[in-house]
């Protein structure tokens, strides 16, 4: 073993020796939340495409990284337009990722190792396959208005029937769709098989809280809400849908883009389902005891909406609405933009509700590897676990896995494709992802240089790095960010951002990260003389080295380290 090998395993010890879990900080607030894209984790039966039994012979993995809980994206019963989120059934699992019985064998491994399984929730919308659906069509007694349904327009000049609205969907084209069969047009804001659930009725209010009842009851701790800003669209008094107003943004009519989304996008009252499901889990908690069953939120809104979010002063929703702002990172970053992404999130909802998170890659975007580069993804895994609050991993980006390497067009892939490929476990045959002769997608060329088996023994490697940082997470500084003083950050230079965290009188860490590919002079930081507890493979210094912060001290190009000091 090397020394450097040797000296992480200290340096984790160390952090697990002083970790401790502060009263006042729940499971969800400091904790390192992971991201499993079912298909493309583990597959267990060899037939190319990933599945629950493979995810429980991994969940050592997880444990062995220090996540807290991981998030599965869809594993329900679906026809799979939409990659399963376009659901048939929300109560039953889809056969090809295995069967109940493999879901309460998975989930009772996870609570074994001691994670916690978030399940994906889909409130917006099902398949048009699904069963409700299909009884609406019919107008059966109670499904009518289950979905968002309208006779649509005559056009005065043609005399044609033309869609209530202007309103396009996500995926470009009308969002209304004509039902030949109940003769009326249904809202869709994603692809024509996924009609939106109409939120107004208190019938889909109550199928969707039995369905949180089921899983629930089965023994999962926390949901990820799917598509949030979505739920609800503006219907006039008079029961019409007004049309949207051009946004100037481009010139095609059938892009999302050509309308501004001013009344399907964000609406108020979003705000009050989420207060709903709120109350319901904290009164399930109540009767039956357990830890917090929490809330994830994805929405792509700004820091004002997502606060409200979380409460409006009165009544509280979501714990953790997904905070987005560092997706928007790319190759010409550096430390100023950070600390604006990171000001715009803490200005706002750590001043009002003193809670944070940081999500760097999800399946509907570039992995941060090839979004921001190789040389700044190991910085970037430091800096969101070392900021307070919770952090986020797409699974893939703890070794660093980079975007598949052949072009993708719309004609031979779907264009987020390339951010979902198998996870690369060693240099055997598929990457270690499955034994048969093919997967659902190709594992990336780069998988026999680029795994975790191969990482697990790199002292700098990525996945190393983020061991490291998920250990002090748990130490006393990183825990007790609530603390007055307890942290810090900011850019020291246009390159150079730096995070402190403390347990006030008894130790200081020190995250110093330089974007740039200029060497960078810092002078007179504090008094301190602090130790070198992790570095990546840019920086020149070895585990244990120390420096005296009140001269100088030189960051190479695309170094980044994490000082410690005790007192």
């Amino acid at each position: 073993m090397s020394s450097d090998s040797l000296r992480i395993i200290q340096i984790l010890l160390l952090c697990a020796c002083s970790a401790f879990a502060a009263s006042d900080v729940d499971w969800w607030e400091s904790a390192t939340l992971y991201q499993i894209y079912p298909r493309s984790f583990m597959d267990s039966d060899g037939d190319g495409v990933g599945d629950l039994n493979g995810i429980t012979s991994r969940l050592a993995f997880l444990k062995e990284i220090g996540v807290t809980a991981t998030w599965l994206s869809p594993i329900f019963e679906s026809p799979m337009a939409d990659m399963g989120y376009d659901v048939t059934n929300f109560t039953k699992v889809d056969p090809l990722f295995g069967t109940m019985e493999d879901f309460d064998a998975m989930l009772a491994k996870a609570h074994e190792l001691g994670l916690k399984i978030i399940l994906d929730f889909v409130p917006n919308h099902s398949s048009d396959q699904c069963e409700w659906f299909q009884k609406s069509i019919r107008r059966e007694d109670g499904y009518d208005d289950f979905y968002i349904w309208d006779d649509g327009k005559i056009d005065p000049q043609t005399g044609v029937r033309i869609p209530p609205s202007n309103w396009n969907s996500e995926f470009n084209g009308s969002a209304w769709s004509w039902n030949e069969q109940r003769q009326q047009y249904y809202f869709h804001w994603f692809l024509v098989e996924q009609p939106d659930l109409n939120l107004r009725s208190p019938m889909v209010h109550q199928h969707l809280i039995d369905i949180m009842k089921f899983w629930l009851a089965r023994g999962v701790d926390a949901f990820r809400i799917d598509a949030v800003p979505h739920f609800f669209e503006m219907r006039l008094a008079n029961g019409t849908y007004p049309d949207e107003p051009v946004s100037g943004f481009t010139n095609d009519t059938n892009s999302n883009r050509y309308y501004s989304h001013i009344y399907t996008f964000n609406q108020p009252e979003n705000l009050e389902i989420l207060y709903e499901w709120r109350e319901f889990l904290d009164e399930y908690q109540r009767q039956h005891g357990g830890d917090t069953r929490a809330m994830v939120a994805e929405a792509y809104a700004t820091a004002d909406i997502l606060s409200d979010y979380i409460s409006n002063g009165t009544h509280f929703g979501t714990q953790l609405p997904m905070n987005f702002n560092f997706i928007s990172l790319r190759s010409n970053m550096n430390a100023k933009d950070i600390e604006r992404f990171a000001n715009s999130w803490m200005d706002v909802i750590w001043t009002k509700h003193k809670t944070a998170n940081w999500v760097f890659g999800n399946h509907d975007n570039s992995r941060p590897a090839t979004r921001i580069g190789e040389k700044r993804a190991d910085m970037m895994t430091i800096i969101a676990h070392a900021l307070p609050g919770t952090s986020v991993t797409y699974y893939g980006d703890e070794i660093g896995m980079t975007d598949y390497d052949t072009k993708c067009t719309p004609s031979n892939c779907d264009f987020r494709d390339p951010v979902r490929t198998p996870l690369q476990w060693s240099s055997a045959k598929n990457g270690g992802f499955s034994t048969g002769n093919s997967t659902w997608l190709p594992v990336n060329s780069n998988f026999k240089t680029l795994n975790v088996q191969r990482q697990r023994g790199v002292a700098r490697s990525t996945l190393n790095i983020y061991k490291g940082m998920t250990a002090l997470k748990k130490t006393l500084a990183f825990k007790s960010y609530k603390e007055e003083g307890g942290f810090a950050y900011e850019a020291l230079t246009e390159q150079v951002f730096q995070i402190i965290r403390t347990a006030p009188k008894l130790e200081e860490y020190r995250v110093l990260a330089n974007f740039g590919r200029q060497i960078e002079y810092l002078y007179g930081l504090t008094n301190k003389t602090m130790e070198y507890v992790l570095l990546n493979a840019y920086s020149p210094h070895r585990f244990g080295d120390k420096v005296d912060l009140s001269k100088r001290i030189t960051l190479m190009p695309y170094e980044a380290v994490v000082l410690r000091w005790v007192a």
